[in-house]
């Protein structure tokens, strides 16, 4: 009888421990999961920031494009889609090639593309993408920051005759124009 006393205790006790083995195991199993759920929630911050300082730097550099006093970028890029093609995308001077709401030739585009690679960035315009406001809007920008154009002056002329279009007297004309879209 002490036998069986003894074997019964010793299973139970060998039951015991391995329920509770079993138990720490199981807790073990749920905290891997927990600190595994934690990490693919960290990297999905890690990856939210990451955006959000993408978001901050594009701002960040859309501002630093211009300055100009009390005239804003959206007044600049206005007027000059007015004098340019009276605000149509699709204006096309044939005599220039000139195209889209800016009238941008090809020389523009492989000039915007050249200051791309310059950068060393991956994006770059087609001729095609000369027909989109949108894409133009973004030729124009890379163009006056590359060139650091500040004032209004200095966008409408270079615009209208290249990166030296301050020194070009043809250039005063445009941005009389220009001028007079703005202030009127």
């Amino acid at each position: 009888m002490e036998k069986i006393f003894r074997y019964t205790f010793i299973v139970l006790i060998i039951s015991f421990l391995f329920y509770r083995c079993f138990l720490k195991e199981e807790i073990n199993c749920g905290l891997r999961d927990t600190l595994d759920h934690r990490h693919e929630l960290i990297d999905s911050l890690y990856n939210q920031l990451d955006s959000l300082h993408k978001v901050i730097d594009t701002l960040q550099y859309e501002s630093e494009i211009f300055d100009y006093g009390t005239v804003s970028e959206s007044e600049i890029i206005s007027a000059l889609m007015y004098v340019e093609s009276s605000n149509n995308d699709s204006a096309y001077n044939a005599s220039e090639d000139a195209v889209g709401c800016l009238q941008i030739r090809k020389t523009m585009v492989n000039d915007v593309n050249r200051i791309l690679r310059k950068r060393k960035s991956l994006v770059r315009f087609t001729y095609e993408d000369r027909w989109c406001r949108y894409k133009s809007i973004n030729m124009f920008k890379i163009y006056c920051k590359y060139y650091n154009l500040t004032t209004a002056e200095e966008i409408a002329r270079c615009w209208n005759g290249g990166p030296r279009g301050l020194n070009n007297p043809a250039t005063v004309v445009y941005w009389e124009k220009v001028k007079n879209q703005i202030n009127g």
